[in-house]
């Protein structure tokens, strides 16, 4: 007797949960196809019926794809998707009632950081290729929420964008939606090596930071960046060149350094995340972190958004 659609054999799934991990798109296609009965089942449980179940299921297909990888028995690999459902379901539904949203995904046992996922995704540059043909406007969110470490709540990425958290909402759910179409329409087309451009936007960011130390800073901004590269910060535009050359030379002469963390990088958006590091005589004078977020024309930085992580709340006397 044939096994139903909506209870895959663990042997099937195995096979193709290796076959996704190895980099087969079809692979997981089918994989997710096998499973949306279950994993809407559980979308239903939680949140009874309505749209917001389509975009649960849009937002596990999303986190599947950046984390299959990370799935240590692929036998199991059906309840771990369900679980991913369930997840978005709370995160949804704390959301809803005015609370941080958090994505749950379960992690396995040893440390995976989001650079290693980044970095190791065997199909990495497929999503990519899909997040490239989204809208400026979309394209955004989608990169702070699902590939960032310190910009990924809705809140967040409100103060990023400088736009009303409710907006975030509604262009995640658009980018999802688009995104599931580009991610059809891009599986059998050429991708570019996402790895690679990574790495380099590591050694760019680090190399800017040396040549910054150096006093050197001025000729990466007239090597790089565009000569009307805008300058903003909660989406007030602040400046120029002179003002990116001012900050810079301000921070470095108040003693303060900066080390990045996590890099993000495409072909028409970086997003370099560092730690702020001020000096033992003034621990207060910046926030703990900075994320530049850059978009980029022709392959120069048109402009650079800063994002500062907040500081934590003094702890009560």
């Amino acid at each position: 007797m044939a096994r139903p659609v909506s209870d895959p054999g663990p042997a099937e799934d195995a096979a193709l949960t290796r076959a996704a991990q190895a980099g087969d798109v079809s692979a997981l296609a089918l994989l997710l196809e096998r499973h949306r009965p279950g994993m809407r089942a559980v979308a239903l449980s939680v949140l009874g019926p309505g749209p917001d179940v389509d975009d649960v299921m849009q937002e596990a297909a999303l986190v599947a794809l950046r984390r299959i990888v990370d799935v240590r028995d692929p036998q199991a690999v059906g309840p771990w998707l369900r679980m991913v459902v369930r997840n978005g379901c709370r995160a949804l539904l704390r959301a809803s009632h005015r609370l941080e949203p958090v994505e749950e995904v379960p992690l396995p046992p040893y440390s995976v950081t989001p650079e290693r996922v980044l970095e190791s995704h065997a199909l990495r540059d497929w999503i990519w290729e899909a997040v490239e043909t989204l809208s400026p406007a979309l394209r955004l969110p989608v990169v702070l929420r699902y590939f960032s470490t310190g910009v990924t709540s809705y809140q967040q990425i409100a103060e990023a964008c400088a736009v009303p958290v409710g907006t975030v909402r509604s262009r995640l759910s658009q980018a999802r939606t688009s995104l599931a179409r580009a991610l059809n329409a891009t599986a059998a087309t050429a991708h570019e090596d996402t790895g690679l451009r990574t790495r380099e936007s590591w050694q760019e960011a680090r190399a800017t930071l040396a040549a910054a130390e150096r006093g050197e800073f001025g000729k990466v901004v007239r090597d790089r960046y565009s000569p009307t590269v805008a300058l903003t910060v909660g989406g007030k535009h602040l400046g120029g060149p002179d003002l990116l050359l001012n900050g810079m030379d301000s921070d470095l002469s108040a003693g303060v350094r900066q080390r990045p963390v996590h890099v993000v990088a495409g072909r028409s958006l970086m997003v370099w995340e560092m730690e702020l590091i001020n000096p033992a005589d003034d621990p207060a004078h910046c926030p703990p972190g900075v994320a530049w977020i850059m978009t980029l024309d022709a392959g120069r930085v048109d402009r650079v958004r800063l994002h500062h992580v907040a500081r934590p709340p003094a702890p009560p006397e």
